[in-house]
């Protein structure tokens, strides 16, 4: 009678499983996992050793506290019995770059369209409505926003394995896909984790300009692109200004590289399609030149906003000097007289990285009016590195 009892309950537990994956599939989830509520203690140990050793630095929200409450479900849910692992597709088309001969900048796929967060969020909202008829009744969602760990959940859920890029990669979508986690007190069948790794491959750590992969599996966020273009709300140290090339939010070189995108299936979600080709190559002069109510405006709904209008002008600069265009010296001369100071200081790297007469003499008049100290470092530095003026022949 017991061992009939124990068949039932694990018959009932895998229906409500199926239940709940077809409903999540339903909403537009793709892929879905589940897991068990058990804590992700070599996570935890990971994580700790990785922000002890500054690799973190430069996200003070994400602290050790942080990051041990997240790898415990139990502390954020205590009647948590299980957690729901939900992937959204985000590879859609690539626009075509404009062949205006304007100077372009390039933003991470994942920032073409929407802000990933509120279509999660939306969506999630009505699956746990459902889960409620289903019985449940507790229940807590984080999209990325939260201290839970969205990678090692996902792993441990069945929806792919950790690629040497720190990125979880799937087996059809590669890594492609935004992650979020339903934590529940619902009992629900876990699913087993995947038997596959990166092998032998390491396409992804020379491809890195700046080398932030410092080792297999293994972020340094002071090095990454993604970080200094968003997150980064200061300088960008002037080592790396050269390697960030013409991205102006985010870098995807290594997912580009990763030869497990390569095979992924095309066809995203649809929410998560290019606004236009501006928003995957926008014109970096156009940025320049935003007032704070036109990047409002321009940006609003995208995760582009989480840049500010100053950092994304600092990022334009960056590129602007990459390009080496003398097409870029009389905007960059004109961002000389920004209200920002992290603005005027990149904008005379910029100068001084492209050269010429026009920019040189920019930067003097700039310096005799310039009040703010590490501006005038800035300014001093670019002149310094062009050289002396060349004698008349």
């Amino acid at each position: 009678m017991t061992c009939l009892m124990l068949d039932t309950a694990i018959n009932q537990r895998r229906a409500l499983t199926r239940r709940v994956k077809a409903l999540a599939r339903g909403l537009g989830f793709d892929p879905v996992g589940v897991t068990s509520a058990e804590p992700f203690l070599d996570t935890e140990k990971a994580v700790v050793e990785r922000i002890g050793a500054g690799l973190m630095d430069g996200l003070p929200w994400y602290n050790e506290a942080r990051a041990r409450r997240g790898c415990h479900p139990e502390r954020i849910l205590p009647a948590a019995r299980s957690i729901i692992a939900l992937g959204l597709d985000y590879q859609t088309p690539q626009p075509h770059v404009p062949d205006d001969g304007r100077l372009r900048g390039r933003v991470s796929r994942y920032a073409w369209s929407r802000d990933y967060h509120r279509v999660f969020e939306s969506r999630i909202k009505e699956l746990l409505s459902r889960l409620r008829e289903m019985g449940g009744v507790e229940a807590r969602f984080y999209v990325d926003y939260g201290p839970m760990p969205d990678r090692a959940i996902a792993a441990r859920a069945g929806l792919g394995w950790h690629g040497k890029n720190s990125n979880l990669l799937t087996t059809k979508k590669g890594s492609w896909i935004f992650l979020a986690e339903v934590l529940t007190d619902l009992e629900l069948e876990p699913d087993r984790p995947l038997k596959k790794s990166c092998g032998r491959c390491i396409a992804c750590i020379p491809s890195c300009p700046t080398g932030a992969i410092v080792s297999p599996y293994v972020i340094d966020n002071t090095l990454c692109i993604s970080y200094h273009t968003i997150e980064n709300r200061g300088v960008v140290p002037r080592d790396l200004r050269p390697l960030m090339g013409d991205w102006v939010f985010g870098c995807d070189i290594c997912q580009d590289v990763c030869p497990v995108n390569h095979q992924a299936d095309a066809g995203g979600d649809r929410e998560f399609e290019a606004r236009s080709a501006e928003h995957a190559f926008p014109d970096l002069l156009r940025i320049l030149e935003m007032t704070d109510e036109e990047f409002q405006a321009r940006y609003r709904g995208s995760p582009i906003r989480r840049a500010k209008r100053a950092g994304l002008q600092r990022n334009a600069c960056i590129a602007l000097g990459n390009s080496g265009s003398p097409a870029a010296v009389a905007p960059l001369a004109g961002a000389l007289r920004s209200t920002e100071p992290l603005v005027r200081g990149h904008a005379a790297w910029a100068l001084g990285r492209i050269g010429g007469m026009t920019a040189r003499r920019s930067l003097s008049e700039a310096l005799q009016t310039e009040n703010d100290p590490e501006v005038v470092d800035e300014i001093r530095m670019a002149l310094k590195e062009m050289g002396p003026v060349s004698p008349a022949v």
